[in-house]
């Protein structure tokens, strides 16, 4: 595994990371048994947040007796001071730890929420108060998308690090600015949905003939980490396997060639996908839970599974629309969704255009 510097924390990070956003879709058992494969293979950062439901939780349980030998990451998304000590001290309880190596701000979608969190009486207050008081280490910022908050943050001096978004579909001014830029201050740099959340898991992912690694994520995740200025990559696990085919990543001792990436976005064109950040879903589940119990992030999957896929394995996307609990259909638009969907994504029009697309179809 190898492992660099997380700017000027001084932390000593695995390149490939373990992000537990994941975990509450999976039971405490096959919690416990992915973080445990996980640090057998050297992974020593993981990263949660307190808005993640159970993770946190799960994460305590799995690193008891192993606080040692990894860093805890975890965030609040409380824009103020008095929110934001809570989720603190929540979240100590929740993971049973004295201390986070790391504490961030989450979420910091847009200029409106930068100026609070940083205002007096704001998130940022709160997180020095911590820091003060010996509950975290480090202090750093998540942004998925505002380029113009990612400045404005990294100019402050405020922050270690910088949680953001970046894959070989979403690089434009990240790869080429913002990073560099981040590096540069002497800041961490923490990449969060390296396979836009999921779009880049091939067709095959869950079937059980799939290959020993699965080219797209492998290649990925590779492309990533072969950025020097990248310090740590926290792809979602939810399973010891995953783990397993993401860690071999970090094994690699070279970065990817011109041929590599021209095969890499080859691959990825065959499945068909045309993304913008801010046009296609995440699947980050921030935007639940619905009022009406909507799985809005199952319906976007289905959607794309059904126009991205082969005319052979289209039936996933029919299938998977078949099986939702709720149907988009009982949207109220009530618009909640929409409020805290860190993309900007027009869900509700959205909804309205899957319904129409698998409509005959069921």
């Amino acid at each position: 595994m190898e492992y660099r510097k997380l700017g000027r924390t001084g932390m000593e990070v695995s390149v490939i990371g373990f992000g537990a956003i994941k975990l509450p879709q999976v039971s405490l058992d096959q919690a416990v048994e992915a973080i445990d494969r996980a640090i057998e293979l050297e992974v020593n950062f993981i990263d949660t947040a307190r808005n993640y439901k159970d993770s946190e939780h799960k994460v305590g349980v799995a690193i008891k007796g192993k606080r040692d030998k990894v860093y805890i990451a975890t965030k609040t998304a409380s824009r103020d001071y008095d929110g934001a000590m809570r989720d603190i001290e929540t979240s100590l309880r929740e993971l049973d730890i004295e201390k986070v190596d790391l504490l961030q701000l989450h979420t910091v979608s847009d200029e409106d929420v930068y100026a609070r969190v940083m205002a007096k009486g704001g998130a940022l207050e709160a997180a020095r108060k911590a820091q003060q008081q010996g509950m975290a280490d480090h202090i750093g910022i998540t942004i998925h998308r505002a380029h113009s908050v990612m400045r404005k943050a990294i100019l402050s001096g405020e922050f270690e690090t910088i949680m953001l978004a970046y894959s070989p579909l979403d690089q434009e001014g990240v790869e080429r600015e913002i990073i560099p830029m981040a590096h540069r201050s002497g800041m961490g740099v923490i990449i969060m949905k390296p396979l836009s959340g999921g779009t880049l898991a091939s067709p095959n992912a869950s079937s059980k003939t799939k290959p020993e690694r699965d080219p797209i994520v492998f290649g990925s995740l590779w492309y990533i980490i072969s950025n020097p200025n990248v310090s740590v990559v926290i792809p979602g696990m939810r399973s010891a396997r995953e783990g397993e085919e993401n860690v071999q990543v970090g094994e690699m001792t070279r970065p990817m060639r011109e041929e590599e990436i021209r095969e890499l976005r080859y691959e990825i064109g065959k499945l068909g996908i045309e993304f913008r950040y801010g046009q296609v879903c995440l699947r980050c589940g921030y935007c639940q839970p619905c009022p009406q119990g909507i799985p809005i992030p199952e319906v976007f999957r289905a959607y794309d599974m059904f126009k991205g896929y082969p005319d052979n394995l289209k039936h996933m996307g029919v299938d998977l629309y078949r099986s939702l609990p709720v149907s988009p259909e009982e949207c109220v638009e009530c618009g909640e969704c929409e409020e805290k969907c860190p993309a900007g994504l027009p869900i509700r029009e959205r909804l309205k255009m899957v319904v129409e697309t698998f409509k005959g179809l069921i």
